[in-house]
C-alpha cells in the first residue's frame, strides 16, 4: 500500500493564503481525519490533492508519483477519489447510472469496438456492472438503484455521493464532510459505511468532518488546520489535550 505525503504546501489566492507551509503524511490504510474552525483551508487541502488546485508552492507525492500539478483525471487513474461536501451527482439519472457513470476509466475499448459491441466491450461492461452492483450491495442502496437521485432524500443522496467515489475502485478517498446536514440516524449509518470502507475494503481513508465525537471514535490520526496552517497532529487522544487544538475550537479567556 502506498502512503501520501503532503511537504510545505502553500495555497495563495492574491494575497490570501489559504494553506501555509502544510506537512502531512497520510499512512495507508488508516483514517486520517482534517479538522478545524471554518475556512481553516480544509476543503483547499482536498482540492489540492485531487487536482482541482494545484499549490503555489510545496509538493505533494502519491508513493513515487507527483500530484503536485496533476489533473483530477490523473489523480483519479493513480487510485485517489472524492466524495464531495455539495452533491456532485446528475439528479435527473438514476443511482445505477450514475455509478456505471464513474466507471469511465475503466473503459479501455475503441470507438469501433463500442459502435460494433465486440466481445471485449461485452466483456468490460460485464466487469464494471457486476464491479457496481456490489458497490450498491456495500453500500446498501439496492432499494434506491432505479430510483432517480433527485427524487431521494437528503441522507440517501449523500450516501451515494461516497458511493459514486467508492466505485472508481481507489485505494484513498478523501471524504469531505460526509456527514453534513445529516441527523443522528444516518450520521451513524454513514459512520458504519466508513469504517466498513476501511476495514473490509483496505480502503486509506482522509475524512474532513466537522463531528468532533465522530472524528475522536473513528480516526487513527487527526491533523488540526487553522488559518491554513497545521497546528496539530497526533493521535486523537494526543489532540484533545494540545492547547492549540482548544484555542482554536474554544477559544481562551
Amino acid at each position: 500500500m502506498t502512503s501520501l505525503s503532503i511537504s510545505e504546501v502553500t495555497l495563495t489566492f492574491g494575497g490570501l493564503n489559504a494553506l501555509t507551509a502544510v506537512d502531512m503524511e497520510i499512512e495507508p490504510g488508516l483514517i486520517t481525519s482534517v479538522i478545524g474552525p471554518n475556512g481553516a483551508g480544509k476543503t483547499s487541502l482536498l482540492n489540492c490533492i485531487s487536482g482541482f488546485y494545484h499549490p503555489t508552492r510545496g509538493n505533494i507525492t502519491y508513493g513515487d508519483r507527483s500530484l503536485t500539478n496533476a489533473s483530477p483525471h490523473s489523480v483519479s487513474i493513480l487510485g485517489i477519489a472524492r466524495a464531495f461536501q455539495n452533491l456532485e451527482l446528475f439528479s435527473g439519472m438514476t443511482v445505477l447510472d450514475n455509478l456505471l457513470l464513474a466507471r469511465h476509466k475503466n473503459l479501455s475499448y475503441s470507438f469501433f469496438q463500442a459502435l460494433f459491441f465486440s466481445g471485449k466491450t461485452s466483456r468490460v461492461e460485464a466487469q464494471n456492472r457486476a464491479y457496481v452492483e456490489d458497490v450498491i450491495d456495500f453500500m446498501e442502496l439496492e432499494p434506491y438503484r432505479k430510483h432517480t437521485v433527485g427524487s431521494l432524500a437528503y441522507g440517501i443522496q449523500k450516501r451515494v455521493e461516497v458511493a459514486r467515489a467508492l466505485t472508481l475502485g481507489p485505494e484513498v478517498l478523501l471524504l469531505d464532510e460526509p456527514m453534513a446536514g445529516m441527523n443522528i440516524e444516518e450520521k451513524e449509518d454513514m459512520v458504519r459505511f466508513v469504517l466498513d470502507i476501511q476495514k473490509e475494503r483496505g480502503t486509506t481513508v482522509v475524512l474532513v468532518e466537522h463531528d468532533l465525537g465522530v472524528v475522536m471514535d473513528i480516526s487513527d490520526q487527526i491533523y488540526v488546520l487553522d488559518f491554513g496552517e497545521v497546528i496539530g497532529a497526533g493521535k486523537p487522544e494526543e489532540v484533545a489535550r494540545n492547547p492549540k487544538v482548544i484555542e482554536a475550537y474554544i477559544g481562551e479567556e
